[in-house]
């Protein structure tokens, strides 16, 4: 607390003009210095507090961005049900999933997104949205998880290789940088922007490169996210698991493929579309084990095998595993009268329920923050030559999905039914 001292040659302290600096505290009485802790007391501090006071700020910081994610997201679930209330609707036509991400995407570009709200929204765009989508395991058996990893796989593989072959010499013919078409190409062969940051280094992509490409990935993803659900329904007749297929290997991100199924969920109440499409989907993000490799010996690039694993180490989707670990739950858990001998089929049935609810919520608020942190401006600034590309490259990777599910579509589904 500071002192008070008389004024230069005076001996009256109520001479003193610095008192005028705290006639709006208490009585008068000079205000503390501030809430948070000195240096001192810093210093002074044990381990377990210095733990605490480091989970304590994260909450801090994140707290302000997963709260805005979730406000929008029960906010497109509101709106959604207008309809249905003003017009007499049986079912409201909207889907909260999709009306959510309108509302972020409308309050991103109109007034802007403060940077207090960042750090909350990259969380819900990464751990939020895998706990979500590592929690849909509970859904499927491992016996379903497989079946459906069959039938996806030779698709899987045909579209990835027709991204990594096609897309690279349309990016060269039209004078686009190899590593940018490279980008763009296992962006939307593979996982997205998931994949275009494993991969940057091991092709020694610039920041700009990457940046450009994530564009592309964003662009085009969120177009297949709002319009991919109502078009397999048209192109597949409706049938559950040829449109989570499509979806499944034609929409880039995981998680623009998890809100396409969430929409489709919404507005058909088919939740075998979510499950088909999320697990093609994982199965693509496992071929980044694949990948990395290859293109790095395709590019001829000096790289250790250490540099090597350590980007295959990063790009390892770990939930994946977790899916697959909810899974073996449910498997297990359906096994005999009593799930895992001390349940009954109730309570079992409950958490399951539980379950499924909670990756519903998780998987909407990263819908919601997908809205939130897409930016039309930077968008706008990528060029002609990346978007031509980055259309190219989702057109013919949807081109080849469709026609290969369509071709074969008997054989899939008697393997699934």
């Amino acid at each position: 607390m500071d002192e008070i001292r008389p004024a230069a040659g005076l001996g009256d302290p109520y001479k003193n003009p610095e008192l005028f600096r705290w006639l709006d505290s208490l009585e008068g009485v000079p205000d503390w210095l501030g809430p948070a802790e000195t240096n001192v007391e810093r210093e002074s501090w044990s381990a377990w507090q210095r733990r605490g006071n480091h989970f304590f700020g994260l909450v801090g910081t994140t707290l302000p961005g997963l709260v805005l994610a979730f406000l929008i997201a029960m906010s497109g679930r509101l709106l959604a049900e207008l309809p249905t209330a003003a017009l007499g609707f049986d079912k409201t036509p909207l889907s909260p999933i999709l009306v959510a991400i309108l509302l972020g995407l409308l309050l991103r570009n109109a007034i802007g997104l403060p940077t207090v709200y960042e750090a909350g929204l990259q969380l819900a765009l990464k751990k939020v949205l895998r706990i979500g989508v590592a929690l849909l395991g509970i859904r499927l058996s491992l016996a379903a998880t497989g079946a459906i990893g069959l039938v996806a796989l030779p698709i899987v593989v045909c579209c990835i290789a027709t991204a990594l072959f096609f897309v690279t010499r349309v990016g060269a013919a039209i004078g686009l940088p190899p590593r940018l078409a490279t980008l763009i190409a296992v962006g939307t062969g593979i996982c997205g922007n998931s994949a275009i940051v494993a991969m940057a280094p091991v092709i020694d992509a610039t920041d700009d490169e990457v940046s450009y490409a994530v564009g592309c990935i964003t662009i085009f993803g969120l177009v297949a996210l709002i319009f991919y659900p109502y078009l397999g329904h048209t192109l597949f007749d409706g049938n559950a698991t040829l449109i989570g297929l499509f979806m499944g290997t034609a929409i880039h991100d995981t998680a623009q493929v998890a809100g396409a199924g969430m929409v489709y969920l919404a507005q058909y109440g088919t939740p075998d579309v979510l499950d088909t499409a999320t697990v093609t989907k994982l199965q693509r993000n496992m071929f980044m084990l694949a990948v990395i490799p290859l293109m790095a010996y395709y590019s001829n690039r000096s790289r250790s095998s250490g540099s090597i694993r350590s980007q295959i180490r990063a790009a390892l989707p770990m939930f994946v595993f977790g899916f697959l670990a909810m899974s073996l739950l449910r498997t297990v858990g359906d096994l005999g009268d009593r799930p895992f001998g001390i349940m009954t089929p109730e309570v079992w049935t409950m958490l399951i329920g539980w379950a499924t609810k909670t990756a519903t919520l998780c998987l909407a608020v990263a819908m919601a923050a997908v809205g939130l942190g897409t930016s039309f401006t930077r968008l706008r600034g990528l060029g002609f030559r990346p978007l031509a590309v980055g259309l190219f490259a989702a057109a013919v990777v949807g081109g080849v999905s469709y026609i290969l599910i369509r071709t074969f579509s008997s054989e899939i589904i008697a393997w699934t039914s």
